[in-house]
């Protein structure tokens, strides 16, 4: 925060703020180093280089799916991955049973979706979120994975529910990539992911 802004204020609270300044200024290198040395173990896995060339998958976010998953070979599909990162969908309820008019219990057929599942890692869903945050804010015309929201967005889907599904979309990319040790390739993205 720069001494013009802090002249501007108040003089009482301008001490306060000049600490608070100082206070960022030190986390702010701290994060800086955190990051260079958090850059250069990735660098270590050969894996990082290729999960970076996902959309919205950078160096920082590479570093920390690394040590997260460990394996994509523990986890056989991506539905498992998406329950994992707190992105799979559930449809339990604990009123599945209702009472007939003859008095016994039948099952009710409406089933309805009660959100994403409540167990998970929050880092890996935080991941996830945050690059389909990265994709769609890039708007990148030409990344199939954005035309993929474009159209979702185009058809009324709700913008919480493309975005999720984006998010859906990169862990099933992760995956794969991760998988077959192979670079992403845009050619190879399904819309049904």
């Amino acid at each position: 925060m720069g001494a013009e802004w802090i002249a501007k204020l108040p003089p009482k609270s301008q001490p306060v703020a000049q600490l608070l300044a100082e206070q960022y200024d030190a986390v702010e290198k701290l994060r800086a180093d955190g990051e260079k040395q958090m850059k250069s173990e990735a660098r270590q896995h050969p894996v990082t280089k290729r999960l970076e060339t996902i959309p919205g998958i950078g160096p920082i976010r590479a570093a920390q799916l690394v040590p997260i998953v460990v394996s994509p070979h523990r986890l056989r599909t991506k539905r498992q991955l998406w329950k994992y990162a707190g992105l799979a969908i559930m449809t339990r309820s604990s009123s599945d049973w209702v009472k007939g008019k003859d008095g016994s219990w039948c099952r009710q057929d409406v089933q309805q979706t009660r959100g994403l599942n409540r167990n998970f890692n929050a880092t890996l869903k935080s991941i996830f979120k945050g690059a389909a945050t990265t994709v769609i804010g890039r708007a990148d015309a030409v990344c199939p994975i954005y035309q993929h929201y474009r159209s979702m967005i185009d058809n009324k889907t709700k913008p919480n529910l493309a975005k999720l599904t984006i998010a859906r979309q990169s862990a099933a990319i992760t995956l794969a990539v991760w998988k077959k040790e192979d670079v992403y390739a845009p050619a190879k993205v399904k819309k049904s992911s």
